[in-house]
């Protein structure tokens, strides 16, 4: 049996290697991923299956659950370079148009927020920081799109060339079906949205989200089933309803405005997967930050 060390995978990366088995003359190495802890990192749209505290039960989508299938939150190790790259995109940008102090500049601290609810590195979070007045000018674009079923899809990108930007998505959808399309806007509703470990009874959670000043509770799930909470406020509100939670004994995992869905669509699981592969490919987009869809399970 041989023992193989593993330095210098970088800030961006952390991987665990497990002890490697020595055979005859074979030598097999198995490298294990480490999950990222709680975050749509604003991230990317993770709209899993969830209920309002006072709706229906969450349901189930045939023997496929989207939450496991669109792997949007908690990336793995493999893509946890590629979300840390969009996150230090987002924090240059926010730094660019409002100044480098969070206590002053409200999106870069909600920034600051999602990158501290995926474990990003504290220095690495400091040189994206450091390094915007260095970096080209980029702009902001939300577009609008179909998906798969029907559902609506809302994609917000950070480029410096918006036409390169706009064929690259437009070439995507089209190739996996979907497509640029006005109207998806309406599916959605830009909130606050506070999130934290499910231990919270829920008639509890009410009452914490209440005494917080957050408008609705939803209860979701993780890509492991664990049980979360979204506390859902006004933008504007969102600070102040995130440390009144903390306050009240809530142990929040991430803040941020994200676009929440006020109406969905249920897809088949073979939809379901088609929409799996489309989500996949536009995050996979350089200059995509976030995706956000409508999509429920079938009950």
């Amino acid at each position: 049996m041989a023992a193989l060390a593993v330095r210098g995978l970088g800030l961006r990366c952390r991987q665990q290697l497990l002890p490697c088995m020595l055979l005859g003359n074979r030598l097999s190495a198995s490298l294990t991923p480490s999950l990222l802890a709680g975050t749509r990192l604003s991230w990317p749209g993770w709209t899993q299956h969830r209920r309002s505290l006072h709706c229906s039960p969450l349901a189930l989508a045939g023997h496929i659950k989207w939450s496991k299938v669109k792997h949007i939150k908690g990336p793995k190790d493999s893509a946890r370079s590629r979300v840390f790259m969009k996150l230090a995109m987002m924090l240059r940008h926010a730094v660019r148009e409002g100044g480098a102090n969070p206590d002053f500049n409200t999106q870069l601290g909600n920034i600051i927020e999602q990158c501290r609810g995926v474990n990003m590195p504290k220095a690495s979070i400091e040189a994206a920081m450091k390094g915007a007045d260095k970096s080209k000018a980029s702009s902001y674009a939300l577009y609008e799109a179909r998906g798969p079923g029907g559902s609506s899809l809302l994609i917000e990108i950070l480029t410096d060339n918006n036409t390169r930007s706009h064929q690259e998505i437009k070439h995507i959808l089209n190739k996996n079906g979907g497509a640029l399309s006005d109207g998806a806007r309406h599916s959605f509703q830009r909130k606050g949205v506070v999130m934290s470990a499910g231990e919270v009874p829920l008639d509890r959670a009410l009452e914490l989200a209440i005494e917080a000043g957050a408008e609705d509770v939803r209860e979701m799930e993780d890509e492991e089933e664990r049980p979360l909470l979204q506390f859902l406020c006004d933008v504007s509100s969102l600070r102040s309803v995130r440390e009144a939670l903390q306050a009240l004994g809530v142990q929040t995992l991430s803040a941020g405005p994200e676009f929440v869905a006020c109406s969905s669509v249920q897809l088949s699981d073979s939809e379901l997967e088609a929409a799996s592969k489309l989500l996949e490919l536009l995050n996979d987009c350089h200059d995509v930050i976030r995706v956000y869809d409508n999509i429920q399970p079938l009950s």
